[in-house]
């Protein structure tokens, strides 16, 4: 069950999460997320310690590529390229078909964003403990049920990928010349694909009874990628948001350095996506539910802001509306960026399922990191 988080932070200690148990999985694999210490020395920027807010916001950022590893490995069991270097699953030949649709290169696309975020959540970790901090660990809550179609490890998981409710909006909000939400919070952008952001749809075949009908797999494989391209422009706002509070200059440089790479994956996928909203796949209606995709190049939606081929954002007001127009990432605003994002994947379905204590150890985590401050 789908729990929201604003307003649920409360005024606990750390060490009341130990004696509610949350920590006991994170415990038993030899780690503690909550303990009250600064880094030590590394030999890492001169031996400095990290600030709090440093380790704060690398231990979220941690955690988030932890869930993307997680996400993206389902993702690739099914439809990627399983290998030695991204493990797990024997692939779905049905349901990658429907993704090739999309793009020939689709499964080597999904097997290498798989393989960078595990390389984020590996590194960022790494180098927490390098510097004496606490790493993140989610392992005591790899507890929900994953596809068991054919493909499928059958691995516990994370996240769930078959109840999501998926807010398109992005599409708009970069094609728009108008509208900066980090200028104007109050801005709304139309969905691209209305009834994703209307229910609870599944981006992989649950079962092999999804494998059919042909219009439902297809919907199913169009599902992902809008899934796919929502996460990923996700990520390319929370690095450059969190940067601006860095105090290390290394911290920085790790923050600027991952955040260019879920840009990339944000523009490949959003390319993707266009596949799914024009001809010849579009438009289509998924016979068992429902849920259609449009023919974004056709009436009644005109104009750059539906356009299949526009991937690049549009300039748009930056900083003041009295200075020239820029393409920018956005949002890229800094305050309260960590608990919007534990909040967005929260109303997306991504933890449906999951226990009291996940989303209690994700607001603490978000609340800490949105707690740092530059200092020097």
């Amino acid at each position: 069950m789908q729990r929201p988080l604003s307003g649920c932070l409360r005024s606990r200690t750390r060490r009341a999460f130990f004696k509610k148990g949350i920590a006991a999985g994170v415990a038993a694999a030899g780690v503690s997320l909550f303990t009250e210490r600064d880094a030590t020395s590394a030999p890492h920027e001169n031996n400095k310690k990290l600030t709090r807010g440093d380790a704060a916001m690398l231990r979220f950022a941690a955690a988030a590529e932890i869930i993307e590893s997680d996400l993206w490995n389902q993702y690739n069991e099914l439809g990627g390229v399983p290998d030695p270097e991204v493990p797990g699953g024997s692939g779905n030949a049905i349901y990658t078909s429907k993704l090739t649709n999309l793009d020939d290169d689709f499964p080597i696309y999904i097997h290498d964003n798989t393989d960078d975020e595990i390389s984020h959540a590996s590194f960022i970790n790494a180098y927490l403990v390098a510097k004496g901090a606490e790493p993140a660990n989610l392992e005591a809550f790899r507890t929900l049920p994953g596809s068991t179609a054919t493909g499928s490890s059958g691995q516990p998981r994370l996240t769930n990928l078959t109840e999501l409710t998926v807010d398109t909006s992005w599409w708009t909000r970069y094609r728009s010349s108008a509208s900066n939400p980090d200028l104007n919070p109050a801005a709304t952008f139309p969905q691209a694909v209305p009834g994703l952001n209307d229910g609870k749809f599944t981006a992989i075949p649950r079962t092999n009874s999804d494998l059919s009908p042909d219009r439902h797999i297809q919907a199913i494989a169009n599902t992902a990628v809008l899934h796919m391209a929502t996460i990923e422009q996700g990520g390319t706002s929370l690095y450059p948001a969190m940067a601006q509070r860095a105090t290390s200059t290394e911290v920085l440089r790790i923050m600027i350095s991952i955040g260019p790479t879920e840009t990339m994956h944000f523009q490949t996928w959003s390319d993707k996506a266009g596949a799914a909203l024009s001809r010849p796949l579009a438009p289509l209606t998924d016979p068992t539910n429902g849920l259609t995709f449009p023919d974004l190049n056709s009436a009644p939606f005109d104009g750059e802001d539906f356009s299949t081929n526009l991937i690049m954002p549009e300039p748009c007001p930056f900083l003041s509306p009295d200075l020239p127009k820029c393409s920018i990432i956005r949002p890229t605003e800094t305050q309260g960026i960590a608990m919007g994002v534990v909040n967005f994947l929260a109303a997306m379905g991504l933890f449906s399922g999951q226990s009291d204590s996940f989303f209690e150890l994700m607001t603490q985590l978000a609340a800490e990191a949105d707690a740092a401050t530059r200092k020097g």
